[in-house]
């Protein structure tokens, strides 16, 4: 599948963690994945030449952006404690995950830590595949299938029913959800309207102010930056999927696991049936009041099962697995 270019979607990743520098994981990227670290500012190198491409390691905080003074350099000596390394790639394809496990695995040996190792941990992992097309399919399809089943993905993994999910990132409000279900498969610009009237902040599990922002400034509009009071949203023609946690330290944990949720949602997308099946399920669950998200997690499990979609999911990406592997 090709994005809105025209060249095979890609999808950038970002993960959070703690327990190492950022130089100590620049050294383990180079050695796992080749390549060429330099030092760009205090607790942050640029990779460049290696088997994935362009990786950023730094210490995630708005130090970083602030003048060079010896107040920021003692602020980020002393902050590595708490502040997470955030490592940050360039558009990856789908066959380049396999890498990037590689060294997630190689990580977790030399000492990364993720959000259970601290109860103030709250690192996540972000993914950001690329667009398809503006088209209602693409931007609307994926938006409604992950409000469906977000209370579902909260409650349960989509792989491992009996794991719990922590959520460090807010759910979106029943209102927004709702109004999807009102009006069905809306246009992109309908759906941006309806997202910024009960949803425009930025801390969701599926961020859309993005592909928004992005459709703003195709179109000569302002309403990400009206609705926000400011411009400082990135403009691009990506989705923004965080996961809840990263559990980097955990030998089960995978970024190819991680990365079927957001399968999950496509899969769900490209069914209009099961869409439909969703949203009128959700309807009877809530009613014109929500007064608990648990029974319509339940009852979106049981139509999801019903429908064979994690296991399609799953299947999907083993075969995939098992043609690279050949």
């Amino acid at each position: 599948m090709t994005d809105t270019q025209g060249d095979p979607r890609r999808c950038g990743v970002e993960i959070e963690f703690s327990g190492l520098t950022a130089e100590k994981v620049a050294d383990i990227t180079t050695r796992i994945l080749g390549g060429t670290a330099d030092q760009t500012d205090d607790h942050a190198f640029t990779i460049t030449g290696s088997e994935i491409g362009g990786i950023e390691v730094y210490l995630d905080t708005a130090l970083r952006h602030a003048d060079s003074s010896a107040v920021k350099a003692i602020g980020l000596d002393l902050g590595q404690a708490v502040i997470p390394v955030e490592l940050v790639t360039e558009p990856l394809t789908l066959d380049q995950m396999a890498p990037l496990d590689r060294l997630r695995s190689a990580l977790r040996e030399a000492g990364a830590e993720g959000s259970r190792a601290g109860l103030a941990y709250g690192f996540g992992v972000h993914f950001n595949p690329s667009l398809a097309a503006r088209d209602t399919k693409s931007i609307t399809h994926p938006l409604l299938a992950y409000a469906l089943i977000e209370d579902w993905m909260r409650s349960a993994h989509p792989i491992d029913f009996s794991r719990k999910v922590l959520p460090f990132t807010d759910p979106y409000p029943t209102d927004l959800v709702r109004a999807f279900c009102d009006q069905g498969f809306v246009t992109p610009e309908a759906a941006a309207d309806l997202y910024l009237r009960h949803a425009s902040g930025r801390n969701y599990g599926l961020d859309m102010l993005p592909i928004f922002a992005w459709m703003d400034k195709e179109d000569g509009t302002d309403k990400v930056a009206d609705a926000l009071g400011d411009g400082s949203t990135s403009a691009r023609p990506a989705f923004h999927f965080r996961l809840p946690d990263c559990r980097i330290d955990e030998e089960d944990w995978s970024l190819r696991g991680e990365w079927l949720r957001w399968l999950l949602v496509e899969e769900i997308a490209a069914d209009e049936a099961l869409l439909v099946k969703l949203m009128h399920g959700w309807e009877d669950a809530h009613g014109r009041v929500t007064l608990s998200r648990a029974p319509w997690a339940r009852r979106c499990g049981e139509i999801l099962d019903e429908a064979g979609v994690p296991a399609r999911t799953i299947a999907r990406d083993k075969i995939k697995d098992e043609g690279e592997a050949a």
